[in-house]
């Protein structure tokens, strides 16, 4: 019987899966693009497939491109990391008709999860508070005009199908509404084809807190603890950490339970983040749910000791879960920072181009997951993330220290990275108190307000 697994995939996610893959005893293929032919990934795997020109619309999203490699190579399933395909309800369908095992959650709930209006009314359906706001899709002004009028200034417009802070609007007033509501509506239909809109009330001086889970398919599942994913620039995560800081015990275990009942509610299946807004007084409201793995899930693993990765693949090929909640302690804290491509001097600008000098950091506590190496050119075809830096220690501030020091230690050039700009976060006073809400990433970063 064949063992091998296809990594729909690139970069450091793909990388990370391979090893889990060797790690089980099993055989990882990679695919590749144009812009791929001498990647980390490529290197690592068993087998490698060529499978389009470098824009990713012709290579890692041709869905068909993917499964012909996974039947030319054998493969019995398909990991496909986070981004591109992961949360295509689409190709998991395809996957399963082909007695392809898709590593992640079932068709039904990736089409669920992925309209942020329909998980909503799904989660309050069980209780779980949300966000007060629209309960219908918003297309035109006049209704937007109306719902504002109700739940009251300030709100957020939402692209329905949306996620990563596209089609996402702050706005102050109704003569801002006006202004964004057409915008929000192009973005959102510009990104996922689709201009539905919904709104909600504005949750000020907010923190963003989300809780792992896995599920077994069958309303059970577990929970793995919190992270922290308050630093942001425009809606996206540069830094996160678990367990967060100045959360009491009591409202963490009532955002674990709201978690579960979630999982029970769509008889979650497989790994996936369920995201909440917390405001001044530790209220929680849901946000999304993300049915994947999450880009900053090595912080869970460094404070549980739990391989998610093996959890789902695991998961995927025995169908059944090999964790129980009994088998989950959080031990210590985790932190990590995501390296990208990026010039925060020129508006995090990307910086495409050749990484001529490399050194990185090491040490006790520290984890780096990557996909470059020293002369690795930088492609334009895609997100710039280069390495997350992650550390893990007994205390909040020992992490804290080790992450300065791995900073300090990273070096990347000549191109611009995100380094410097995350060193200059570990030194400030409103991070360091743990009492940071996402007001922090507006006032390091003002081009994050909505114009």
């Amino acid at each position: 019987m064949s063992t091998r697994i296809l990594i729909a995939n690139r970069g450091e996610i793909a990388v990370r899966v391979i090893r889990a893959v060797k790690e089980l005893g099993l055989s990882p293929v990679a695919v590749y693009s144009d812009a791929d032919r001498d990647a980390r990934h490529v290197e690592l795997a068993d087998a490698a497939v060529w499978i389009g020109p470098a824009p990713a619309a012709r290579s890692y999203l041709d869905a068909d491109a993917i499964l012909r490699a996974a039947a030319q190579t054998g493969a019995i399933a398909i990991h496909p990391g986070y981004g591109f395909l992961a949360e295509n309800a689409d190709f998991a369908s395809m996957c399963e008709a082909r007695g392809i095992a898709f590593v992640g959650p079932t068709p039904e709930t990736i089409r669920l999860a992925g309209n942020k209006l329909n998980a909503r009314r799904a989660m309050a359906d069980v209780g779980i508070p949300v966000i007060p706001g629209s309960n219908e899709p918003v297309l035109a002004l006049g209704a937007a005009r109306a719902v504002c009028a109700a739940i009251g200034y300030p709100v957020m417009l939402k692209a329905a199908a949306g996620g990563g802070g596209r089609g996402m609007r702050s706005v102050a007033t109704e003569a801002e509404l006006d202004a964004l509501f057409a915008i929000a509506q192009a973005e959102a239909r510009a990104g996922f084809g689709d201009p539905t809109l919904y709104i909600e009330k504005l949750i000020e001086h907010a923190r963003h807190v989300e809780v792992q889970v896995v599920g077994d398919g069958h309303g059970g599942g577990v929970h793995l603890g919190e992270r922290n994913c308050s630093l942001q620039r425009r809606h996206q995560k540069i830094l996160e950490e678990s367990p967060s800081p100045w959360l009491p015990r009591d409202v963490a275990d009532r955002l674990h339970r709201a978690a579960l009942a979630g999982v029970r509610a769509l008889a979650y299946r497989g790994a996936g983040t369920f995201e909440f807004l917390l405001d001044e007084e530790c209220r929680f409201y849901f946000m999304e749910i993300n049915a994947r793995i999450q880009v900053e899930h090595p912080v869970t693993e460094a404070v549980t000791g739990i391989d998610l990765v093996k959890v789902q693949l695991l998961g995927a090929l025995e169908r059944r879960l090999t964790i129980t909640q009994d088998q989950v302690t959080v031990n210590g804290h985790a932190i990590e920072c995501r390296i990208n491509a990026e010039d925060p001097e020129q508006d995090f600008m990307p910086q495409p181009g050749t990484i001529e000098r490399l050194r990185l950091p090491g040490g006790f506590g520290v984890r780096i997951d990557t996909h470059i190496f020293q002369g690795y050119t930088v492609p334009i075809y895609y997100d710039s993330l280069l390495a997350k830096v992650v550390t893990h220690h007994g205390t909040r501030e020992g992490a804290i220290a080790t992450m300065r020091r791995a900073l300090d230690e990273l070096e990347i050039a000549p191109i611009a990275t995100t380094t410097r700009f995350l060193r200059g976060v570990m030194d400030h006073d409103l991070f360091r108190s743990g009492r940071y809400t996402l007001d922090l990433g507006r006032a390091l970063i003002p081009e994050t307000e909505d114009v």
